[in-house]
């Protein structure tokens, strides 16, 4: 007879731990969306780890010797999206002075640019050599 009398005090003790569980149950949702991802660098790879995109701030270069002569290069925001021959295809950068973007392939590249004191321009280049430039 205890053992029958435990035996009920027992299974009345899951059952209202059991209500208890569901009870408290929420139906379940997903993670919410950080509203800010930051990171001084973001990288996208492919399967062989290879980087194909590329997000990243660099650091002003005060003493970088520029094609032009000038001297110096600011703080610049760039994306590279790169092919599986780690050739940039495709940069975007920004910086204090203004903007440029260029195309590349193996058959030349095209240049936009919109920087400093010189006005925007248009640079399409090719294999061979051969230059236009549209300003």
């Amino acid at each position: 007879m205890k053992l029958q009398r435990l035996f009920i005090v027992l299974v009345a003790v899951n059952l209202v731990c059991l209500a208890f569980q569901f009870a408290k149950a929420r139906p379940t949702e997903a993670d919410p969306i950080a509203p800010v991802l930051r990171a001084r660098a973001f990288e996208l790879v492919d399967d062989q780890g290879r980087v194909r995109a590329q997000l990243k701030v660099f650091p002003a270069q005060p003493d970088a010797k520029m094609p032009d002569g000038t001297t110096g290069y600011p703080e610049t925001v760039l994306l590279r999206l790169i092919s599986s021959k780690g050739a940039p295809n495709v940069k975007l950068a920004a910086t204090e002075d203004g903007t440029a973007c260029s195309f590349a392939s193996d058959k030349g590249y095209v240049q936009i640019i919109s920087r400093g004191k010189e006005e925007p321009s248009v640079k399409v280049h090719t294999s061979d050599g051969q230059e236009h430039v549209l300003k």
